[in-house]
């Protein structure tokens, strides 16, 4: 793909790491932070190659809006006069129906193209000094068009996001997406925030190991960005949270009881529904 101008604004982990595998590849990068430390930062270690004032957004063929998703919105409704009709805006948010419907109706206003975008990557750290050009290779991108989009734009958007590495882009619907991740990302980190909350955890050295460690991997996590991420999916976070309370209870009841039929069944059956998922 020839070489194309990217602005990203946001330059924590997702952003910078974008900055980074794009780089790579021989785009410009310029990136903007409201940080000014960390715009310094990204700077001097080349994770971009300026910055990327409010003049300089049309010189941009791809903006990507790597921030909280308030601020996504926010910021998309500043931008918007300034961007190229012949643009591609795509949002790195965790959630998507709270950031595509508002930035459909203003890319609509403007004319130029918004995709919501989610890469499915990231680590337990964050910030710009943990950002790493390799950070996607593998993984999963995940695009919510606006209904009857350009194909040909998403296609674009979808090669270039593949040069960083992305193994597939999954295309689908703010609401499926939505429902989805309440399962695969937000319960488990909610699962695992008040796992370690336990009293008995500040006695685990010594007795844990690999089950632990994977259980609590997330739960050191940025309380700011999950709870906004959290209440703009409580529909599908609630449910997901009380199908799990639901079956805690039933294991619950059977300690309780000392009903080892019972508990032999409810362990069976996560065992099946683990392995027949896992051939699907």
């Amino acid at each position: 793909m020839e070489s194309k101008t990217v602005g990203v604004i946001g330059l924590g982990l997702m952003g910078a790491s974008l900055c980074k595998a794009l780089g790579a590849c021989g785009h410009r990068i310029l990136g903007r932070d409201t940080d000014e430390h960390v715009q310094k930062y990204a700077l001097l270690t080349g994770t971009v190659q300026e910055e990327l004032t409010d003049g300089r957004t049309g010189e941009c063929d791809y903006l990507f809006l790597a921030v909280y998703p308030g601020a996504a919105v926010e910021t998309l409704k500043r931008l918007a006069p300034l961007v190229r009709k012949d643009a591609v805006v795509c949002d790195l948010c965790g959630v998507k129906r709270a950031v595509c419907g508002p930035c459909f109706e203003i890319a609509k206003e403007y004319g130029f193209t918004f995709v919501g975008g989610h890469p499915m990557a990231g680590k337990q750290y964050s910030g710009i000094k943990y950002a790493d050009g390799n950070l996607f290779r593998n993984a999963t991108m995940i695009l919510v068009p606006r209904e009857k989009e350009d194909l040909f734009l998403v296609s674009r958007l979808s090669e270039m996001l593949r040069e960083t590495g992305f193994r597939s882009v999954t295309i689908t619907t703010a609401e499926k997406h939505d429902e989805m991740i309440a399962f695969t990302s937000q319960l488990a980190h909610v699962v695992s925030n008040a796992y370690i909350k336990s009293p008995t955890a500040e006695e685990h050295l010594s007795f844990s190991a690999g089950s632990y460690r994977d259980l609590t991997r997330v739960a050191k996590l940025n309380e700011a960005m999950w709870t906004e991420l959290f209440l703009d999916n409580a529909e599908y976070l609630g449910f997901e949270l009380d199908c799990l309370i639901r079956s805690l209870q039933e294991y619950r009841d059977a300690l309780a009881e000392g009903d080892a039929q019972t508990l032999k069944r409810l362990l069976r059956e996560g065992r099946e529904r683990k392995e027949a998922i896992d051939t699907e």
